[in-house]
């Protein structure tokens, strides 16, 4: 009877790595850098400036609030009335373009969240950056300097080319100036912060770009149209609370003598967009991308 023999060993095959000592000393090649939000800011910041929309809806922009403030002082200028500018501040002309110019800023803070859900490019932002608050954060910061900044240079470049027009209007003093200048193009880039939330809550681009537009228009829309004597109070805080009279109070040009005045409507703006982002951060840590 034959003693059984042991199965001689093979050799592993061409594409299986035979077993051999490891190497717990290897130090990879490629630098590992812990990331912080400056990293996240300086992505938003390329994505921002390589989109073909941002440009062109910032351009649209300026040429409103550039083209329609200097057209409106430029037409009062050429028609001159009897004591027609007199008393008058100057800077006030440049409230109809950013009236107009404010629907861009609106839709791109919207795009600039909402738009990447549309296309799937989420998915790939939120792998190349886990933090998901920290994504937010960095679309925030990137848009209110960019929209805080292109405001203001073209609400100053207005504000000057209109007081050299209206040569018989008053001159504006200094913290007509500030609020003119700083203090809307404030106002204006916390509207855009607050279509960004917005934006990040829906997820849906023209549903969020509808909601913001109804935000401005529809509250004075409808006040115009209350009739009743019964709703005079509802009309009057409508008129009040409106986006465009709100605007209009840092031109000292307020629709109603009672409501926001100074630098309310900016406390106002900054209270709103707040509580707006606030929702947007908890929402996008709960929900699926």
């Amino acid at each position: 009877m034959s003693t059984p023999q042991n199965p001689a060993p093979q050799a592993a095959p061409a594409w299986q790595a035979a077993p051999g000592p490891s190497y717990p000393g290897y130090t990879s090649p490629i630098p590992v850098v812990r990331t912080h939000l400056g990293n996240a800011v300086a992505s938003e910041w390329t994505k921002i400036r390589s989109v073909r929309s941002t440009m062109w809806t910032l351009g649209v922009f300026v040429l409103l609030v550039v083209g329609i403030g200097l057209l409106t002082a430029a037409v009062v200028a050429a028609n001159p009335t009897e004591g027609g500018t007199d008393g008058e501040n100057p800077l006030a002309f440049g409230f109809f373009g950013l009236l107009l110019g404010s629907i861009c800023v609106i839709t791109l803070g919207v795009m600039t969240t909402a738009s990447e859900y549309g296309t799937g490019m989420i998915r790939t932002t939120m792998v190349a950056c886990p933090s998901r608050g920290r994504v937010l954060a960095a679309k925030a910061v990137v848009f209110f300097l960019v929209a805080f900044v292109v405001t203001l240079v073209s609400c100053l470049f207005v504000a000057l080319v209109d007081v050299a027009l209206l040569t018989d209007a008053r001159d504006p003093s200094t913290g007509e100036w500030l609020k003119g200048t700083v203090g809307v193009s404030l106002y204006i880039a916390l509207l855009g912060l607050l279509s960004l939330a917005m934006g990040s809550i829906i997820r849906h681009s023209a549903g969020a770009i509808t909601i913001m537009i109804g935000l401005v228009l529809a509250p004075l829309v409808i006040a115009l149209f209350m009739f009743s004597s019964s709703l005079e109070d509802l009309r009057e805080a409508l008129f009040e609370y409106s986006i465009p009279n709100q605007m209009s109070v840092f031109y000292s040009t307020s629709l109603t003598e009672t409501g926001p005045a100074g630098w309310d409507p900016l406390w106002i703006a900054l209270g709103v967009t707040a509580v707006a982002l606030g929702g947007a951060f908890a929402l996008l840590e709960k929900r699926d991308v």
